[in-house]
């Protein structure tokens, strides 16, 4: 038998960040509303700001278009809430198809207290593969209050 030692190739470990897919050159947003002051680049691209918030009170919509088919293993959505007690829901789904069907991924609510949870940190490991269109689907309060939708971060990997 033939054999030869070589070094080990030491291989520095790639940092948790690196694999977001580049939404700004990758994908279309259409959004229900946006605050000029919290526009939606702030929470889709690191470093921008703090996050994005809606124009006007109630439920909103986030609408991801990708110009060629994607194939999603991660999805971190992370929302912030210091002020206002409320219970949020969002919805987030999926189509392989632009947008004619969906699929459901998560269907989630959360209760934000200034005294408590002020913050909410989502990592979804899925396999979406063919993937057109992502949409996210916030109601600020399910109690029907003049809340207004934000989101801090939205990754896709």
């Amino acid at each position: 038998m033939r054999k030869r030692l070589i070094a080990a190739v030491q291989q520095d470990p790639l940092p948790l960040d690196q694999d977001w897919l580049n939404i700004e050159n990758l994908a279309e947003v259409e959004l229900t509303s946006e605050d000029a002051e919290h526009p939606i680049e702030f929470a889709l691209l690191p470093g921008r700001g703090s996050g994005w918030r809606a124009a006007e009170p109630g439920k909103q919509t986030i609408r991801l278009l990708f110009e060629h088919p994607q194939r999603i293993r991660r999805i971190r959505l992370s929302f912030v809430e210091s002020v206002m007690e409320r219970t949020q829901e969002y919805v987030l789904r999926w189509s392989a198809d632009g947008g004619q069907s969906f699929r459901e991924v998560v269907r989630q609510q959360w209760n934000f207290s200034p005294k408590g949870a002020t913050s909410q940190t989502e990592d979804y490991h899925v396999e979406l593969a063919g993937l057109t269109v992502i949409e996210l689907c916030i109601t600020p309060d399910i109690s029907g209050s003049n809340a207004y939708a934000t989101l801090a971060q939205l990754r896709i990997a």
